[in-house]
């Protein structure tokens, strides 16, 4: 089972293919939309009729997420070769008891993915290097009949991102463990950074920034307003940079949501996917997908993997390695000045839901800043 954006999203059934003919195993790849794929995971798992394998989140903070499915039975444990290439300092978001449970695809910067061509066409000559600049950017965007960011504003997974995204510099730039605070309660999302987060988006919303309707955008606005170049931007994986510009036939490329006024730039890249083999799937299917995960983790086959999905490969990547749409960010990834999604180690999907939803009231001014810190704070409390 994987989740797909759209048509040309289709890297996993590839990768896949690419083994089965090597192996003359025959694998049946299953997409769902990206908005249903959590719903679709959680209820077949409980069902007891989930794929033999599928894609997951790491650590805690979503309703796949991989610690949350291994701690009620649902994954099978892995071997050394899927431990072995779980990027350093984040052994806890794939294991439970010291067992392994997934296998991280590919390092995934996430950034806004962006059409420098379309900018200098309605006089964006360069991409804002502060917060200031990206205001200024959204009005002359529209000037030009264009908007700078489309959103999925009906979708909470990507509200919820862009937030993330936002907290980059806002948060995790000048306190990389903050997470780590929250959880010894030392620090609450009210009256944090969080704070200054939730008030850019507000800010971004009352300037123009995000297509008409906003509040009701799906993956499918993205995808449609990043192709037929109705906006400048869109917060999503970098892969996105490849997947939908490679559809549309235009160039993307990926880059750091920019800072406040004389703030680090920062950003977010971190191992966002994960296979994961069901527990309750047969003998022989378990065997061939540990034989699969053992092959997808050779440095050959990871950089092939991530070239496809537009990606950083997670073994044997150097820093010439970078795919082209990568290089705005490439000096952050190489001198590690990023943090990897935070919800990643939230304690429940409850915190992650709290925001996505959240930042859809700020939106349709039915919930206040105040109010969504709060919520996120109840969720992480509860």
């Amino acid at each position: 089972m994987v989740a797909q954006a759209n048509d040309q999203d289709d890297t996993y059934a590839q990768t896949v293919d690419k083994w089965s003919k090597e192996t003359g195993i025959p694998v049946e790849v299953i997409p769902y939309p990206s908005e249903a794929y959590n719903t679709q995971v959680t209820t077949q798992l409980q069902a007891g009729n989930a794929a033999d394998m599928m894609i997951l989140a790491p650590g805690t903070g979503q309703p796949i997420s991989v610690v949350n499915l291994a701690e009620a039975g649902f994954l099978e444990p892995l071997d050394e070769t899927s431990a072995g290439i779980i990027p350093a300092g984040s052994e806890a978001e794939y294991t439970v008891d010291d067992e392994v449970y997934a296998q991280p695809t590919a390092l995934a910067p996430v950034g806004l993915v962006y059409n420098p061509a379309l900018g200098e066409e309605v006089g964006i000559d360069e991409y804002p290097s502060t917060y200031e600049d990206l205001l200024a950017a959204c009005t002359t965007a529209r000037d030009g009949g264009k908007t700078f960011t489309v959103l999925a504003g009906g979708v909470p997974f990507n509200t919820g991102l862009l937030s993330m995204l936002v907290s980059a510099t806002r948060v995790y730039a000048e306190d990389p463990d903050w997470n780590e605070q929250r959880a010894a309660g030392d620090v609450t999302f009210a009256g944090s950074g969080w704070e200054d987060v939730l008030n850019d988006i507000v800010a971004m919303k009352d300037g123009g920034c995000f297509q008409d309707g906003v509040e009701g955008g799906t993956f499918d606005t993205i995808t449609q307003g990043m192709a037929q170049q109705t906006s400048l931007s869109a917060a999503v994986p970098g892969s996105a940079a490849a997947s939908i510009g490679g559809g549309a036939g235009i160039e993307l490329n990926v880059q750091a949501f920019p800072p406040a006024d004389g703030g680090e730039a920062y950003t977010l890249a971190s191992a966002n996917y994960a296979y994961g083999i069901n527990a309750k799937a047969s003998d022989g299917a378990k065997k061939s997908a540990q034989e699969f995960l053992d092959w997808v983790a050779q440095p050959e086959q990871s950089k092939a993997y991530a070239d496809l999905a537009g990606l950083v490969p997670i073994t044997g990547a150097t820093a010439d390695s970078l795919l082209a749409e990568y290089q705005p960010i490439g000096d952050l990834l190489e001198n590690g000045d990023y943090a990897g999604l935070p919800n990643a180690t939230w304690p429940n999907p409850a915190v992650y839901d709290a925001l996505g939803t959240g930042v859809q009231g700020l939106l349709t001014g039915q919930k206040t800043v105040d109010q969504v810190l709060q919520e996120m704070d109840a969720a992480w409390d509860s």
